[in-house]
């Protein structure tokens, strides 16, 4: 039976990385809702960004039933930084008899600091498309992320290889 995997962890942890790692290890298709929003709008939504990401989220959960029905495993990249939203995620598989697993990426604060210096200067020189993180928008994303306990995930990765 097919399965949602969602990856957990704050901006610039590797989830990405990670979540394109488990598409290529298996049958899966990864949703992003960073990679739909950068291709419609080249990361200029401005203060409709809350909202247009709220609504890619809607479609992508909707979207991924689809594609499990079929058999093929999911893997949404999306972050789930606060406990209600990973809450509301496993409550909208459980209430479709789909199987989810949660994986949190943890990441050390000097590794994080080096994650989004290396994702800045990717992005700078054209080599990424990704959201550009100064200092105002890091401590926007920490100020709201609250880390899962370890019995909320059933994977726990500590990123190393970044």
């Amino acid at each position: 039976m097919a399965r949602a995997i969602l990856v957990c962890g704050k901006i610039a942890s590797g989830k990405s990385t990670y979540a394109r790692k488990l598409t290529k290890q298996g049958r899966a298709v990864l949703l992003s809702v960073d990679e739909i929003t950068l291709a419609l709008f080249d990361g200029q939504i401005g203060e409709k960004h809350d909202e247009i990401v709220e609504r890619t989220q809607r479609y992508l959960f909707d979207k991924s039933l689809e594609i499990l029905h079929q058999g093929i495993d999911v893997v949404l990249d999306w972050g789930f930084w606060m406990k209600s939203e990973r809450e509301e995620a496993k409550a909208f598989y459980t209430a479709h008899g789909i199987a989810c697993e949660f994986h949190q990426i943890d990441v050390c604060d000097e590794v994080w600091k080096r994650n989004i210096a290396k994702r800045n200067q990717e992005i700078e020189a054209g080599v990424t498309s990704a959201y550009f993180v100064d200092d105002a928008l890091a401590r926007k994303f920490e100020s709201f992320y609250e880390m899962p306990e370890k019995s909320e995930m059933d994977v726990w990765i500590s990123n190393d290889w970044n």
